[in-house]
């Protein structure tokens, strides 16, 4: 019987502000729609900080044995610099500065964040549309929305009418804003005026004869809204309406707004049922900025090439740390936390590698099924991590005692101690032991060498040459190297 039968989940529903029961629209069967990276530039940590929450969310999901469908899309074009209407598309604008077709700015940002996710030990979603490849699909839901009386036409571009909507809506049930409030602080703006009010927004933009990324529509040449794009891919793979979409707290206005729009417009109800949202991620305490220095990449903290950290720190470690905040709690990043965070990091891997050789006695003096509870208790509640992990240290106290001789175990026992420090450490939480994948004390140049083997080795496979791929694999276990094919692909343990 599936886990999820006997574990009541509660989620935080941005839509409503409350804790609520999480029941799916199909029993035993999740939809989970977070919204991507815009690709022009390098994955920076505030990002992946939602986008490890998600992962640890999807991994419980599975864990408790729903049937998960996980998308995240790639925003390859349509995103402009201003997060609106107005301004240069990000990705042309990068493709402009550095003199590359916007494709190659697409390819070159989409490869550096799965590597990033990656070395995170993130799982994959199930499927990653991007925007480029949904074109169609959005021209057609322009048409309905425009059928359906909600959008309107000016000179080629299409905008979404708010106030239509508003009269027998509510645009801003998911932030709280009101539309009238939202009009009478409005500045007006040169550039608007072809709208009927300064609130509505794109739905398709025509295109200067400057915009490189364009497209054929029924109103002209242009390119669609940034916000229309989720609503599109969303619905496509995961249906009208769905369980989960998620996405940063910055999301939520007007982004996840606009997009509760668009879906109520075009199918006349809403498109989601519960609402997640990551909060911030600061730095010594301010808010991350490129412009003002006060930002540190994900490979720069694992190499140790920074002003703002003493060392280097392995992806597991900063996974940890993170996992070490709510995933709706600000979060702040600085050297003393992640050195904190590194050491019950190993105070946990530590517990781990010692519980499989705890001695066993006929009686046991702790109660490991209590624990347990307290352990799924705490990812039930709105995936509280940092309980969880509190629980973890306690699972750690409990190996030392019997470690040291002042607690006893049964091997059933054991057995259930070992694997819930296991499955909660690895399973769900995501990390790695050191030396494990990324983890290992070389790890950019034994993780590049390794890619290469384990890129050779699924060649071979593919050529059904399954000498050499046999070959790759007995000689790699026979110098302490040992492989693991999985659905996810192949990852390999260093053992110690």
């Amino acid at each position: 019987m599936a886990l999820y039968t006997s574990n009541e989940l509660k989620l935080y529903n941005s839509l409503s502000g409350t804790k609520e029961t999480f029941t799916p629209i199909l029993e035993g069967n999740v939809g989970m729609y977070v919204c991507g990276p815009t690709v022009y530039s390098n994955v920076h940590l505030g990002n992946c900080r939602t986008f490890i929450s998600f992962d640890m969310i999807y991994r419980y999901l599975k864990h408790l044995g729903y049937k998960v469908r996980y998308v995240r899309n790639i925003t390859d074009a349509g995103h402009l610099t201003d997060d609106a209407d107005q301004g240069e598309d990000k990705i042309s604008k990068k493709a402009r500065l550095e003199k590359l077709e916007p494709m190659e700015i697409v390819q070159q940002y989409t490869l550096d964040f799965h590597k990033v996710l990656n070395q995170f030990n993130n799982l994959p979603p199930n499927i990653e549309p991007t925007a480029t490849g949904h074109i169609v699909e959005q021209i057609e839901i322009i048409k309905t929305i425009i059928d359906n009386g909600y959008a309107y036409e000016r000179n080629g571009s299409v905008y979404f009418n708010v106030s239509k909507f508003n009269e027998s809506h509510n645009y801003g049930i998911l932030s709280g804003r009101k539309l009238e409030d939202m009009i009478s602080n409005t500045r007006a703006l040169d550039s608007q005026d072809e709208k009927d009010n300064p609130q509505d927004f794109a739905l398709w933009k025509n295109a200067s004869p400057s915009h490189i990324m364009r497209w054929p529509s029924p109103w002209g040449d242009g390119f669609p809204g940034w916000h229309l794009e989720c609503t599109v891919m969303s619905s496509k793979y995961l249906g009208e309406t769905f369980d989960i979409h998620g996405g940063g707290m910055d999301l939520k206005f007007p982004h996840h707004e606009c997009e509760i729009a668009q879906g109520e417009a075009a199918h006349g109800h809403s498109p989601v049922n519960y609402w997640l949202h990551t909060n911030m991620l600061t730095l010594n305490g301010q808010k991350m900025s490129k412009s003002t220095g006060n930002s540190i990449l994900p490979e720069e903290l694992f190499t140790g090439d920074n002003d703002f950290m003493e060392k280097a720190f392995s992806p597991s470690v900063v996974r940890f740390f993170m996992m070490q905040a709510h995933y709706r709690s600000v979060l702040d990043f600085s050297n003393d936390a992640i050195l904190a965070a590194e050491k019950g990091y190993l105070r946990l891997t530590e517990a781990i590698k010692t519980a499989n050789d705890l001695k066993t006695s006929a009686t046991s003096s702790v109660d490991i099924a209590s624990w347990m509870e307290r352990c799924y208790a705490a990812m039930n509640d709105d995936f509280n991590t940092p309980i969880l992990i509190a629980e973890l240290f306690e699972g750690a106290k409990m190996v030392n005692s019997i470690n040291d001789g002042t607690a006893t175990i049964t091997t059933t026992d054991k057995e259930l101690l070992i694997n819930t420090l296991t499955v909660f450490f690895k399973d769900i939480l995501g990390l790695q032991m050191k030396n494990e994948g990324t983890q290992s004390d070389n790890g950019k140049p034994l993780d590049a060498a390794m890619q290469l083997i384990i890129d050779l080795r699924t060649q071979a496979r593919a050529n059904k040459d399954w000498n050499t791929s046999d070959q790759i694999r007995d000689q790699l276990a026979a110098a302490g190297i040992q492989l693991k094919d999985g659905a996810d692909g192949t990852s390999y343990t260093v053992k110690n």
